[in-house]
């Protein structure tokens, strides 16, 4: 059966799953597109429902050619025992969040985590993200700590979700394959401490540099916001502090493109 309706339950439910309050209400979010539902069932994930709307899988499918990796993705579904639904094109385009969707969207499970249901290696690498607010740059961070090997990200006083839509599409599917625990700052901190995990503050009032800074050891780099920078649990507590050097009239960079310079400094140094 092919839902033609936006009064359907199961669409109405999916629809309001773009409402943050409702999402922390069922401990759910939607996932939109091929790529970011493969990487979700890679890393373990478990959709609870996927809806799927064949006109649309075929026209993305004649320009990127996955047309092998439909069926694929399908058996895959159906593995986790997750709901498929049939929608037709105007309500999978009412659903979408995407200004051209490719006929893919999932409910899946939020991928957030406590600090104790992580588990880290004896050297590891971690961000500590606090008060970002916009989705995007949220997103990207976690894309650069996909890359550069990142064991966890902790979200310290965050004012955001990892289940916005925006953080998703941003992370091109990351949220799911970097670990992410929330806590206040304070929590944060003691817990790294008492793991022997020292802290590297980000921080434009540092007096060393970032190629400076020791990144070899067990180290997690704090980054807060670019109007107010990280908040005095984080500087305080951090055993250093560290800069990138500016030559322009700001005095900061962008949150994530900052984390990406910090992490790729780390991996040069672990690497050499």
């Amino acid at each position: 059966m092919v839902i033609t309706s936006l009064l359907n339950p199961r669409v109405k439910h999916a629809l309001a799953l773009r409402e943050r309050k409702q999402r922390k209400r069922d401990g759910l979010m939607v996932v939109e597109g091929y790529d970011e539902i493969s990487l979700a069932l890679e890393c373990a994930v478990k959709p609870k429902t996927l809806f799927f709307c064949p006109a649309l899988i075929q026209s993305r499918e004649t320009l990127d050619s996955k047309q092998a990796g439909t069926a694929g993705l399908f058996e895959r579904v159906r593995a986790v025992e997750a709901e498929l639904i049939e929608v037709d094109r105007r309500v999978f385009e009412k659903m979408a969040y995407r200004e051209n969707p490719d006929g893919w969207l999932a409910v899946t499970p939020i991928p957030l985590r406590t600090l104790g249901e992580l588990q880290l290696s004896e050297n590891p690498l971690l961000v500590v993200v606090e008060a970002v607010e916009k989705p995007g740059n949220l997103g990207a961070i976690l894309r650069s700590a996909d890359a550069a090997g990142v064991e966890a990200v902790l979200l310290c006083d965050r004012t955001l979700d990892v289940g916005n839509p925006n953080v998703i599409r941003s992370s091109r599917g990351t949220v799911f394959s970097v670990p992410v625990a929330a806590a206040p700052s304070e929590e944060a901190l003691k817990w790294l401490r008492a793991r022997g995990i020292a802290v590297v503050a980000a921080t434009p009032e540092a007096d060393s540099l970032y190629t400076e800074a020791n990144l070899r050891g067990p180290v997690a780099v704090a980054v807060g916001t670019e109007r107010e920078g990280l908040s005095s649990v984080w500087r305080q507590g951090a055993i250093t502090k560290a800069r990138i050097p500016m030559s322009g009239r700001i005095n900061s960079l962008n949150v994530a493109s900052a984390t990406t310079l910090f992490l790729f400094e780390a991996v040069r140094q672990r690497k050499g």
